[in-house]
């Protein structure tokens, strides 16, 4: 009890005797119950804790306002105000609870410690909102704010109270972020947490399977956010529809190449420069966007149609492998069939079948009368074929084509197609 006494009155020297005294004054003025003697023990520094708990009990709920903002009331006693039945009581307590906090968060096992996160836990759920809002404005900043208690808060039907907390709380774990997305939270709550000052791999990816446009598109455009290969690539196939993504997609640090090429395939030049320029590249990876966004700009020459495209390609002599490839990413689907039906020497219409029957050795057959490199058919497989990881038939060796040509024949002719001598 000394110890409590010495840090109520400032840690100044005093003797047992001049304490006694004090205490004993004070129980005196306690006794007599009258109300200015209550109400000056209650707001008073040096009142005996014992005293100010018992206060705290008090009908006069001007006597407890007054126990609730007193620094010198023991925590002990703010489980027992944070139910009182006062508001302003309530409300001061977790004025005076915020502003604790930071002198006992240094030793989270304390038993002072519990007590206030307690306390403040109670208040959090609180029926007042102008209480709940009071917290959520104090411990939004607060790096050290208790998990359960801002956890409590971000899930709060207000949106002044859940808000803040969902944007700006760093305190807010992640197991949090993603409950609260997994069950249909309101827009608003989810372009809050895509405009957190850092948001995980995993938090990112829940915002995008969300699927709301507006926190996507500010979740792209936050430096803060990291953003794994998968999701840019589930955001990448959606992006054709939103042209508000584009660019800072095309800003994206972790922005590959294989990604960059699909985005090239339905970006407006304004983005193809913007790719183009990207200085954080490294050298090799400079030229190969370069060199994809060049060859998109001469894809998109004119408005020609496929079949036409395709014989400007044949005159010109640029009709490719990597034209046929650029072509699947772009999913220019009427170029990309009348090109590899060209370079096939297969119609169209049975190519189109022989590519998307759910079957990988039809996608090889038609790849080898095509003449093109395995490796390039192992991507076809996936980008026309949509054959899953598990279905796709590898090249052998890491360059031959793994079935024989005899079995190849075998499926061209199922498909009607007269063998020929592979170009």
């Amino acid at each position: 009890m000394l110890g409590w006494i010495k840090k109520i009155i400032g840690g100044r020297k005093v003797n047992t005797v001049s304490v006694e005294t004090l205490r004993r004054q004070q129980r005196e003025r306690l006794k007599g119950g009258r109300t200015e003697d209550l109400t000056a023990l209650a707001g008073g520094a040096d009142t005996d804790p014992e005293i100010l708990y018992y206060l705290a009990k008090n009908n006069n709920p001007g006597i407890r306002r007054a126990v609730a903002v007193n620094r010198a009331t023991p925590v002990q006693a703010s489980t027992m105000l944070a139910n009182d039945r006062d508001v302003d009581v309530r409300y001061a307590l977790a004025a005076r609870l915020v502003e604790l906090l930071p002198e006992l968060s240094e030793d989270k096992y304390s038993q002072l410690y519990a007590y206030t996160v307690q306390a403040l836990g109670v208040l959090a759920q609180d029926e007042v909102s102008k209480i709940r809002q009071s917290l959520s404005t104090a411990l939004r900043d607060y790096a050290k704010a208790p998990p359960t208690v801002v956890a409590r808060l971000a899930r709060d039907v207000e949106r002044a109270i859940s808000e803040p907390i969902l944007r700006f709380c760093v305190a807010l774990a992640d197991d949090d972020l993603l409950d609260i997305l997994s069950h249909h939270p309101e827009p608003w709550m989810i372009s809050a947490i895509a405009q957190r000052q850092s948001v995980s791999d995993d938090v990112s990816g829940a915002v995008v399977k969300t699927g709301d446009v507006t926190a996507t598109g500010l979740l792209l455009q936050n430096a803060g956010a990291r953003l794994s290969g998968e999701t840019l690539q589930s955001i990448i196939e959606r992006a054709r529809d939103y042209p508000e993504w584009h660019q800072p997609m095309a800003l994206r640090a972790e922005l590959t190449v294989d990604l960059a090429q699909q985005l090239v395939g339905f970006a407006g030049e304004a983005v193809l420069t913007v790719l183009e320029k990207r200085s954080d590249f490294d050298a090799p990876t400079r030229h190969q966007v370069a060199d994809i966004v060049k060859r998109r700009l001469a894809y998109q020459r004119g408005r020609e149609s496929a079949e036409t495209k395709v014989a400007r390609y044949i005159r010109e002599g640029q009709l490719s492998p990597e034209v046929l490839h650029d072509a699947a990413v772009w999913q220019d689907w009427d170029f990309f069939y009348a090109a590899m039906g060209q370079m096939a020497g297969i119609n169209p219409d049975i190519l189109r079948r022989m590519m998307t029957g759910g079957a990988a050795k039809p996608i090889i057959a038609a790849c080898w009368c095509a003449g093109l490199p395995m490796r390039l058919c192992v991507d076809l497989q996936r980008l026309v074929g949509k054959l899953q990881p598990k279905n796709l038939v590898y090249a052998k060796g890491g360059i031959d084509y793994p079935i024989s040509e005899e079995d190849i024949r075998w499926q061209l002719e199922f498909f009607g197609v007269v063998p020929i001598a592979r170009r």
